[in-house]
């Protein structure tokens, strides 16, 4: 791809870096951008400069938070006994739009998956075991997507809790094999959620 400006081309090739856009698509938004009046322009480096400088990440569940808690973690009408395990915030979005979970959530941050490198020491599971020993947890919901990956951490974090006096359960399948979170219709979702299944019987399934 030919390019008249240095600037142009840096900026095409700046955008597309980001998940799923390609050069043409970069070079269609970059475009976009230079027909729209300056302010707007400069009004989204903001954003994303301030969004990559002063967001936080909740210091109990790890969700993206502008506080050190999130409002979710800090909402007393919640049920802290009651644990979500999502992969990353996308779910925690997803579920909460279901309007169908009152309990907390906990942001793993990826799923352990050796084929990338990922193993448990790379995602926040030695936080969600202290919570458990913390005996303040009754009931982990693991909310992972169907994947091998996604099982295969389920299983992690089972063994790592075994022992404690604590309920696991596991989303219903009603989400196809391989769909993430994110993906799935809210009603779907929503009562995937209400009819958990006991993790142990997910095993033998």
């Amino acid at each position: 791809m030919e390019f008249s400006s240095k600037l142009l081309e840096k900026a095409v090739n700046e955008m597309s870096q980001l998940p799923g856009i390609g050069k043409r698509t970069a070079l269609r938004l970059v475009l976009h951008l230079l027909k729209q009046p300056e302010t707007q322009a400069i009004n989204l480096a903001n954003a994303l400069s301030q969004l990559r400088t002063e967001v936080n990440f909740c210091k109990s569940c790890f969700n993206v938070s502008d506080t050190e808690v999130c409002e979710i973690c800090a909402n007393p009408r919640r049920q802290p006994e009651i644990i979500c395990v999502v992969e990353d915030i996308r779910d925690v979005m997803a579920i909460e739009n279901t309007s169908s979970f009152k309990g907390l959530y906990h942001v793993l941050g990826g799923k352990i998956s050796p084929m990338d490198g990922i193993g448990p020491t790379d995602l926040n599971i030695q936080p969600l075991v202290e919570k458990v020993k913390s005996g303040t947890v009754k009931e982990l919901i693991f909310a992972l997507g169907s994947t091998m990956e996604g099982d295969t951490t389920n299983f992690y974090i089972y063994k790592q809790i075994q022992g404690y006096n604590i309920e696991t359960s596991t989303i219903a399948r009603g989400i196809s094999v391989g769909n993430e979170l994110e993906y799935t219709d809210e009603i779907t979702l929503g009562r995937s959620i209400i009819n958990r299944i006991p993790f142990e019987a997910s095993l033998k399934s």
